[in-house]
């Protein structure tokens, strides 16, 4: 159900985690979100962080907000993605650092940095019945909420990503184990959206991840099936948002970089979602066409037009030139605007992510110019506001 994005057209976000203030150095090291505002200290450095996340992103002019992922622990190249649901759930084994690294990861080794990400992930195994969960996304979005006016996106690692991660040595069947996930999760995005959650974004589902191996335990079809048992009833309450990419941790890049999605386009036209991100600034807009042509036009398209891999600020031009390619295949009331991935995961700095954020505005303002679309609001551009004297 389109909440947020009906009948607008070129909407800009970003995918979901922001660096942290360096003064933010509370952790909840596996205390459910409730225990963590309890304590002074935790309640006082996130809730602040949650401020200094609105106003970046107003000031950069953003539509949808984010809370920039402000629960997640600070650890090794975005650990806290993944250990904030593992360690929230029940059946879910000590964390140990002898488990395999997940398939798609398998031609890393010793001297390759995702192989630091890989040891440092400590993934723990599945060691009973994975049947409820605490992972309180409700209270994470009512934090945020009243600070703005405008929608806030909460986003989560899907239940596919960690079915690919975690030793199964209880359920023995890695498809009973993703349902198993995919029940539970359901359940904690239905009390996100019955909070008054505007969007719930589920993280990775592992199709394009998995599509072009040549094993699959689990096949394409499965995934989908799984996928949409994850995200059952939801579009009747808030809109849907599915995030893929091609990796975040360390602000790398899991799969080579010219891997493409065209093999997943046809299953991403079966998700139960309505909206589906795709990244785009770093292969530069590689897979646009196939995108804009394959998937159904009762979806939105949220293409990544900014990366969270690199430190050069893209220039406003630069940007503008990928929407106008976007444009080319995807109509403008179909078309956001939004980052590669999250830029919190132990890549770039608060100044880099802010000043990605104004650029993202200023380019989708030029093209809104062009079609007639009515502009942003940048107060970080008014030069009535500036610090530096005019000439």
């Amino acid at each position: 159900m389109f909440t947020v994005t009906k009948d607008k057209a070129l909407l800009t976000t970003t995918t979901g985690a922001l660096p942290r203030p360096s003064w933010y150095t509370e952790n909840l090291r596996g205390a459910p979100l409730s225990h963590g505002f309890s304590r002074l200290a935790y309640r006082e450095q996130h809730f602040d962080c949650l401020a200094c996340h609105c106003a970046a992103q107003h000031r950069a002019g953003i539509d949808i907000f984010v809370d920039g992922d402000t629960r997640l622990d600070d650890d090794v190249a975005g650990r806290g993605w993944v250990s904030y649901v593992t360690e929230r759930m029940s059946g879910i084994g000590t964390p140990r650092v002898e488990v395999p690294p997940a398939g798609f990861m398998r031609d890393k080794g010793p001297g390759d940095i995702m192989w630091e990400v890989i040891e440092t992930r400590m993934t723990p195994p599945v060691t009973g019945k994975i049947d409820k969960s605490w992972l309180e996304l409700d209270r994470a979005y009512k934090a945020m909420a009243p600070m703005t006016d405008r929608p806030v996106k909460i986003g989560s690692i899907s239940a596919q990503i960690l079915a690919l991660m975690l030793t199964d040595e209880h359920y023995k069947d890695r498809l009973a184990l993703l349902n198993a996930m995919s029940d539970v999760l359901n359940k904690e995005y239905h009390a996100l959206a019955d909070a008054g959650a505007p969007l719930v974004q589920i993280e990775e589902p592992a199709i394009h991840q998995v599509a072009a191996l040549p094993e699959q335990t689990i096949k394409p079809e499965q995934w989908v099936a799984a996928f949409n048992r994850e995200v059952a009833g939801l579009r009747a309450k808030t809109e849907v948002w599915c995030h893929t990419c091609w990796g975040s941790p360390a602000a790398q890049r899991v799969a080579s970089r010219d891997q493409s999605y065209k093999p997943a386009l046809p299953y991403f036209n079966e998700l139960d979602v309505d909206v589906i991100t795709f990244e785009g600034a770093f292969n530069r807009g590689m897979d646009f066409e196939a995108i804009g042509k394959t998937i159904k036009k009762d979806k939105k398209i949220a293409l990544g037009v900014i990366s969270h891999r690199t430190l050069q600020v893209e220039r406003a031009e630069e940007i503008a030139e990928l929407i106008r390619l976007a444009l080319k295949w995807i109509e403008p009331e179909r078309l956001i605007l939004t980052s590669d991935c999250g830029f919190g995961r132990q890549g770039i700095s608060r100044m880099h992510a802010f000043y990605k954020m104004v650029a993202l505005t200023r380019a989708t303002n030029m093209v809104r110019k062009e079609i007639g679309v009515e502009q942003a609001y940048i107060p970080a551009t008014d030069m009535k506001l500036s610090m530096v004297p005019t000439i």
